[in-house]
């Protein structure tokens, strides 16, 4: 049983991957996501799979789920009621909250700040108290938190609770007892507690992640429970894992307690992919995009490893780990460091008041989807404007399995272009333009804003709809290679197969480093490894199997913020110096000062076979075009000359401008760039 499934569901698209990691073969299909259901289409891509490939359901010993399920539930608005219960006084964080501005409100003289997830009415100001040491200050009134809390439940309907108390990351035990309350109240209740959820310090982000788990997981628990038996029903054994934010895989169970964690899933194997084909081909540094149907994702992998935040911001105009942008709300969890932005195939283009060209971040998604799709969609989207580019061939989408319809496509674009006095051809390549542009955002924000030169990077592109425009993405920050790997619609899917077993635990414990007890800070790392240890131990890995990887966070004394840096063993003065290190880098001074140890970090991993589909074969000469047709380049449509991937083999070089279609992607080499294969059948992109 060497089957393993890897499972991505997209705004536009699902995509199942099939690895048969005995010989290494790799097979894929791409089928619509089903909106209202989104298990449907999972089944229905596991069950064209498994046919196509003959093999049986009992073959597979591994399935793996990405889901944008959490992110679009909170994007959109759609969780369900929840109430919050938290320390007397502080009823009114979540209203007060720090979100600022983005850039496009920034001069908006009638700008609202977005509503609160859980409104006044629906919270329960507890009378209890805990100092940051973790000794009682007030105890909990347990008789006047039962009356509020049979009140509220009362008066309100809702279908789950966060509780966060001040300071219950040191002392959980009155929160422990509040939940023991909602349960004998209502044991239907999903019940979201800070000190399970992630029991890290700052009062606001902490609140903000337990609400957030309150709010999707009954929807997310439900959807997880539902799939896993609708897996078994079609004979698949193997026990659902889901792709954590962090970029590592999750168990159900862990999903259940802390379903905040899918915040950032889809997103994180797509960067997790990218790592993958950056450590096979000796790419130590490399930005990962990743452009779907409905967004456009950006990462950063450095020294073969994706990098982590330890805050990030959902809900707002822009997903990100970048603290100044602050539009959202802050989750305090281990999250994919990467950018997001409402870009991709499905993004509707429109004329603003002002008659300017915008596309996104609306998106047609799967239903009714882009105009070409015939599926009732009239407006136009990116997907319609690259078939009247002639970038997509409409006989061949999906290797032929979907039928797209070319004059529905310019049918729209010309509807776009008449107020503009444009062709449609003139207006697809703006649109082709405009986005571009919005994509561009994403690389700047983890590079360029964060003082990284991205043309010491390697531009890694995957999703369905990346390779029409990541060369034009590459130009205009000076990128000189770009990587396009083998089945790059599907690279999220693949990710999940190359992404290890992870469990994240943390502690708060504020500690000077001046007269430090290290038996004190070893046995806090001591039982958070053993808390991890027995969650990884649950998914089957022997203890001789399992990697131990300590954090911790530093800061100087009488600062307010603090940097996470690698522990070796218990090495804190290697520490404090690696601090000062990153410091110094970052800010460009050194302090004198001592330094406190305030959270310490425990990521536990369980390591899983790496797919690996190399190939020692070299073609002689470059395989002749399979067709010519014409298409937009350099402001007009010239003759092109057209190959298929798979008969492309390591060696030969393609001059742009060249078209190469394979089923789930299409890659376009502009003119002045040249294309070639590496031995992993990863297309390298380069200029001249």
């Amino acid at each position: 049983m060497t089957v393993a499934l890897g499972i991505d569901i997209g705004g536009t698209f699902t995509d199942v991957v099939l690895i048969d990691r005995a010989d290494g073969e790799i097979c894929t299909a791409k089928v619509l996501t089903t909106p209202d259901d989104p298990a449907t289409g999972v089944l229905a891509g596991i069950a064209e799979l498994l046919d196509d490939v003959g093999h049986d359901p009992d073959e597979v010993s591994q399935a793996v789920h990405a889901t944008t399920l959490a992110t679009n539930l909170i994007l959109e608005r759609k969780g369900g009621p929840v109430a919050y219960v938290t320390t007397a006084g502080f009823g009114d964080i979540l209203i007060i909250g720090n979100e600022r501005k983005g850039d496009a409100e920034k001069y908006d003289l009638f700008y609202t700040k977005q509503a609160p997830i859980v409104p006044r009415r629906r919270t329960v100001d507890v009378v209890e108290r805990t100092a940051a040491d973790g000794s009682v200050v007030v105890p909990l009134d347990i008789e006047q938190a039962r009356t509020a809390l049979a009140e509220l439940l009362a008066r309100e309907p809702v279908e789950a609770v966060a509780v966060c108390f001040l300071h219950s990351y040191a002392n959980s035990d009155h929160e422990r007892q509040v939940a023991d309350i909602i349960a004998e109240l209502n044991p239907d209740l999903y019940v979201a507690v800070s000190s399970e959820v992630w029991p890290e310090y700052r009062e606001l982000p902490r609140a903000c992640t337990t609400v957030m788990s309150a709010y999707v997981g009954p929807t997310v628990t439900r959807y997880i429970a539902r799939l896993d038996r609708e897996l078994a029903h079609q004979g698949i054994g193997a026990r659902l894992q889901i792709m954590g934010s962090s970029g590592g895989i999750i168990s159900a169970a862990t999903v259940a307690r802390r379903p905040v964690q899918l915040v950032e899933s889809g997103p994180a194997a797509g960067v997790m992919a990218a790592a993958h084909i950056g450590r096979l081909s000796g790419i130590d540094n490399l930005i990962s995009f990743d452009m779907g149907g409905t967004t456009a994702k950006a990462g950063l992998v450095r020294g073969g490893h994706a990098a982590i935040a330890h805050e990030f911001y959902v809900g707002g105009t822009a997903s990100s780990g970048v603290k100044q942008i602050n539009t959202g709300y802050p989750i305090k969890i281990p999250v994919i460091d990467l950018a997001e932005v409402g870009a991709g195939g499905g993004s509707i283009a429109y004329l603003d008041s002002g008659g300017a060209l915008r596309v996104g971040p609306d998106s047609a998604g799967a239903e009714p989807g882009p105009a070409c799709y015939g599926r009732g969609g009239t407006q136009p989207t990116v997907t319609d404007a690259d078939l009247v580019l002639a970038y997509l061939n409409p006989d061949f989408f999906l290797g032929g399995r979907m039928a797209i319809r070319a004059d529905l496509a310019h049918g729209a674009l010309a509807e776009l272009a008449e107020p503009m006095g444009l062709a449609p051809e003139e207006a697809a390549a703006g649109v082709y333009e405009v986005v571009n542009a919005t994509m561009a955002a994403a690389v700047r924000v983890v590079t360029l804003e964060r003082g990284i030169d991205p043309r010491d990077f390697t531009l890694l592109a995957s999703g369905g709809a990346a390779g029409v425009h990541v060369a034009r993405l590459a130009e205009e920050f000076g990128i000189t290679e770009v990587v396009i790997p083998a089945n790059p619609g599907v690279g999220s899917a693949v990710g999940l197969l190359a992404s290890d077993v992870v469990t994240d635990h943390v502690r708060t414990q504020v500690i000077d480093s001046v007269g430090a007890n290290t038996d004190a800070i070893e046995a806090i790392y001591a039982e958070l490894e053993a808390a991890a240890v027995a969650e990884i131990g649950a998914e089957g890995f022997a203890a001789e199997e399992i990697e131990l990887e300590r954090e911790i966070d530093v800061r100087y004394r009488h600062q307010a913020h603090e940097l996470t840096v690698p522990l070796d063993g218990s090495d804190l003065d290697g520490a404090a110096t690696a601090f000062g290190d990153l410091y110094q880098q970052l800010y460009g001074i050194r302090q004198a000062d001592p330094v406190e140890f305030v959270n310490y970090r425990v990521r536990v991993i369980g390591p899983v076979p790496k797919p690996d589909w190399s190939t020692d074969e070299i073609a002689a000469r470059p395989p002749a075009p399979l067709t010519h047709r014409p298409a937009w380049f350099d402001g007009d449509m010239a003759d092109t000359p057209v190959y298929r991937r798979h008969i492309l083999l390591p060696g030969p070089t393609i001059d742009g401008p060249a078209i190469i279609e394979e089923s789930s992607s299409t890659v376009i080499v502009p003119r002045g760039w040249a294309a070639t294969v590496d031995r992993w059948l990863s297309l390298v992109l380069r200029p001249g």
